[in-house]
C-alpha cells in the first residue's frame, strides 16, 4: 500500500527548538526524554500539516522561540501516495502563518487533502467529562479528516452566526437584517450536520469491522437542547422562529453549534462520562484507531498519527496491543514518552529518538 509519512522534519526557532532536524523512514517514530525537553513541540510542528491551528490550537506568535526570535519555520518532506511534496510553513513577526507547497503558495485546505493527520493528546483525556465544546471540536477534527472542506464550512457558519449574535445583542428586531444571515447559517449548518453524521457512520463501521483490544463506543450526535432541524430549509425556519427567544438570550440557541457527542462503552452499556479514567482513555484510543482504519479504506493510505504521552493510563498489555495495531495499520505514528522502556515492545519496528535539552540547538539522537 502506498504510504503517507514524513522523511524529513526541520524546525527553526519553533517553540523550544532553536534548530532541529529529523531524518525518517515510514516506520513509527518514538520520541522519549524528560519533561520539558520539547517532545510535544515536535509533534505540534507535524500537526501544522493539517487544517486548523494545530494540536495546541495556538496562534502563530505563540509558536516562536522566545525571546531570541520574532518568527519561526517548519519544513517537511511529505511522502503521499501519488508523489513526494516539499512543505514549508512559517510566520514572521507574529503574522499569520504562511504555507508553500512544492515551492508555491498554497492553502491549508490543499495541504489537508494531501496529509491526513490525527492526534491524541493528554488535554483530551477529560473529553467525556468536560463541556460539549471540546467534544464538538473532537468530532469536527474527525470529520475534517474525511472531508477537509468541512473546516471552511464551519468557519462560514461561525462567521454568519457571530454577525447574527451581534444583531441579537443590539436588540435589532427588524427581520430584514436577519434574512440573509439565516440563509447562510442554514446552508452551512445543514452541511455541518450532514458531514458529522457521515463521519460518525464511518467510525462506527470501522469499529464493527475490526478485531481490536480496545473497547468499541456507541456514538450519537445529540443537541444540548431540543433537536437539530433536518435540512437547510428546516434550519432556516427554526432560526426565524427562534428570534424572539434568541433576542432574550442575546445569542443563537438553535443550530449545529449546540451539538454534543454522546458516547457509551458498548460492551458495558456505560456512558463514557461514567467510566474509569483508564476506560475513558481506552475509548479515545479506540476512536482514533477506528478513524485511522476508516481513512485507510477511504484514501488508500493510513494517516499520520500523533500520540502524545500515549502510554498514560494504558497498562502493559494494552500498550503492546496499541503498538501491534499501529504497525498492522502501517501508519507513521509519532509517540512521546519519558523513557525508552515505554516503547520496548516496538523494538526495531519503530525508529527511536532521544530528545533532551541542551545549550543552543536541541539535541535529538537516533537510538537504534
Amino acid at each position: 500500500m502506498p504510504g503517507l509519512y514524513l522523511s524529513e522534519l526541520t524546525l527553526s526557532h519553533f517553540r523550544s527548538h532553536k534548530s532541529a532536524r529529523l531524518m525518517l523512514d515510514e516506520r513509527p517514530v518514538v520520541l522519549y526524554g524528560p519533561n520539558g525537553a520539547g517532545k510535544t513541540n515536535l509533534i505540534e510542528a507535524v500537526s501544522l500539516l493539517s487544517p486548523g491551528r494545530g494540536l495546541r490550537r495556538a496562534a502563530a506568535q505563540e509558536m516562536a522561540r522566545r525571546p531570541d526570535a520574532p518568527g519561526w519555520k517548519v519544513s517537511a518532506i511529505l511522502h503521499a501516495p501519488a508523489r513526494i511534496h516539499e512543505v514549508a510553513i512559517w510566520s514572521e513577526e507574529g503574522a499569520a502563518r504562511q504555507l508553500r507547497l512544492d515551492g508555491k503558495p498554497a492553502s491549508q485546505l490543499a495541504l489537508g487533502r494531501l496529509a491526513r493527520v490525527l492526534w491524541l493528546i493528554p488535554a483530551m483525556d477529560r473529553l467525556w467529562i468536560e463541556g460539549a465544546e471540546g467534544r464538538r471540536r473532537f468530532l469536527d477534527r474527525i470529520t475534517m479528516s474525511f472531508l477537509p472542506g468541512h473546516a471552511e464550512t464551519v468557519l462560514a457558519y461561525e462567521k454568519a452566526m457571530r454577525e447574527r449574535n451581534r444583531l441579537l445583542k443590539d436588540q435589532v428586531r427588524d427581520a430584514h437584517w436577519y434574512l440573509a444571515l439565516e440563509r447562510q447559517m442554514a446552508g452551512s449548518g445543514a452541511e455541518i450536520d450532514a458531514n458529522r453524521q457521515h463521519a460518525l457512520a464511518l467510525i462506527m463501521g470501522a469499529q464493527m469491522q475490526a478485531e481490536t483490544a480496545f473497547p468499541a463506543a456507541e456514538l450519537e450526535l445529540t443537541q444540548t437542547e431540543g433537536e437539530m432541524p433536518e435540512g437547510a430549509e428546516d434550519l432556516r425556519e427554526a432560526l426565524a422562529e427562534s428570534r424572539f427567544r434568541d433576542l432574550v438570550a442575546g445569542r443563537t440557541l438553535v443550530g449545529p453549534h449546540r451539538a454534543d457527542l454522546h458516547a457509551v462503552y458498548a460492551a458495558k452499556g456505560v456512558p463514557a462520562a461514567e467510566c474509569s479514567t483508564g476506560e475513558q482513555k481506552a475509548l479515545l484510543v479506540s476512536l482514533i484507531l477506528a478513524n485511522a482504519r476508516a481513512l485507510t479504506r477511504d484514501t488508500g493510505a493510513p494517516p499520520i498519527l500523533l500520540l502524545d504521552e500515549v502510554a498514560a493510563h494504558l497498562d502493559a498489555t494494552r500498550r503492546a496491543a496499541l503498538y501491534d495495531e499501529i504497525c498492522a495499520l502501517g501508519a507513521q505514528a509519532w509517540m512521546t514518552g519519558t523513557g525508552p522502556e515505554l516503547f520496548a515492545e516496538l523494538g526495531a519496528r519503530a525508529q527511536h529518538f532521544e530528545v533532551s535539552e541542551s545549550c543552543g540547538p536541541s539535541r535529538i539522537e537516533l537510538n537504534v
